[in-house]
């Protein structure tokens, strides 16, 4: 009789994050790492994703980053931080996880690699304790490091078709993502050099 071992999505992903922060070659913090094992356990379920947003019970939900990251930056009270939080949450894991879907909208990744970071960074500047104050500053700045850790725990799968291929090779050319490149170049398809990649988008 087979015997299973069953462990605890916190669990699991600690070891994710540890594998695709070694395997990206993103140096970091374990206070940093702690928090990206809760952003992902409270994002299991995806209705904390997709919850709606309400200043309080008489106003309208707030539909889109830009409303909720202006209610947000219009005070720094508790309440304030909270919806800045949910920026930055959201947009972190939104860009790691469906970049693919974001570069057929209206609003590409740009705009929400530019709020996150924002929202990461205003965290920073309000957070009364050092240690958050220094994993909201590490996000902030390194916003694209934590993408790719991201990424790089969606994409453990192989690539299956010319559409996939397609994808990720625009999804290279728009963020410069490494991980992007090197799925890329062991699929046998030649990228440009991060020089010619700046000199493209120049």
């Amino acid at each position: 009789m087979k015997s299973f071992v069953f462990i605890s999505p916190e669990e699991h992903f600690t070891e994710v994050v540890k594998e695709a922060c070694h395997e990206r070659q993103v140096k970091t913090q374990p206070h940093v790492e702690v928090y990206l094992v809760q952003l992902l356990k409270h994002y299991l379920d995806s209705r904390n994703f997709h919850q709606p947003i309400q200043e309080d019970s008489t106003t309208k939900t707030l539909d889109t980053f830009a409303e909720m990251y202006l209610q947000a930056i219009s005070s720094d009270s508790s309440k304030n931080r909270e919806l800045m939080r949910i920026v930055a949450d959201r947009s972190l894991y939104l860009t790691g996880f469906f970049a693919d879907s974001l570069n057929r909208k209206v609003v590409d990744i740009d705009y929400y690699i530019e709020i996150g970071s924002a929202a990461y960074s205003n965290l920073s500047n309000w957070s009364r304790q050092d240690t958050m104050a220094s994993v909201f500053e590490t996000f902030s700045k390194r916003f694209l490091d934590y993408v790719e850790v991201l990424n790089y725990i969606s994409e453990k799968s192989q690539v299956q078709s010319d559409q996939d291929v397609l994808r990720l090779y625009d999804r290279y050319l728009r963020t410069g993502s490494e991980l992007a490149r090197e799925k890329l170049n062991e699929l046998g398809v030649v990228t440009l050099t991060k020089e010619q990649l700046k000199l493209s988008k120049a």
